[in-house]
């Protein structure tokens, strides 16, 4: 039934933008086992719905207050990274940069700072980036860290997303 397959990819499209939201969910596996279960022709889809989940993410760490990531690490008790975003957590952004590279020569600093964009999309397209958070994890760090604009982390995640589906839309790449 045409009908009942429509609200089943409507149902795992929600389910997917959901978990690839949340830290440590393997979230490009599961894009291609949609896209493997569904073909070429769900590709467009599963695109929107990866930036869609990344942005979710982004979104949710900027206004989460810094002062639960800074419990949760002292939960998992990690008392220097606690003491370190305690630090963080009252300085502006360039601030914040500033001080994460503390020690660090000024070129460092410069390509860090020039080239943070980069280093996200890096991260969220490593292959078994789940074991330091995921898309969504990562995303909620990087919202939370305060140092990423909206519209710059928009334009990052369009094109860090993009290779695999565009792959299988214009390449016919089957899973």
């Amino acid at each position: 039934n045409e009908q009942q397959v429509h609200k089943a990819i409507m149902i795992g499209a929600v389910a997917y933008v959901v978990l690839l939201a949340m830290p440590f969910v393997p979230g490009a596996e599961i894009g291609i086992a949609l896209l493997a279960g569904f073909g070429a022709a769900i590709a467009p889809l599963i695109y929107v719905c990866t930036v869609a989940a990344m942005m979710l993410a982004f979104t949710i760490g900027r206004f989460l207050p810094i002062s639960v990531l800074e419990r949760v690490l002292h939960v998992l008790r990690m008392r220097r990274a606690a003491a370190l975003v305690a630090r963080a957590a009252p300085l502006s952004k360039d601030e914040r940069v500033t001080m994460l590279l503390e020690g660090q020569s000024k070129r460092v600093l410069g390509l860090a700072v020039r080239y943070r964009y980069v280093a996200m999309a890096v991260a969220v397209n490593t292959p078994g980036n789940s074991i330091i958070g995921g898309g969504g994890g990562i995303m909620i760090i990087a919202g939370l860290s305060g140092i990423f604009t909206p519209l710059s982390t928009f334009v990052t995640v369009i094109l860090a997303v993009s290779p695999v589906p565009l792959a299988v839309i214009f390449l016919g790449l089957q899973f």
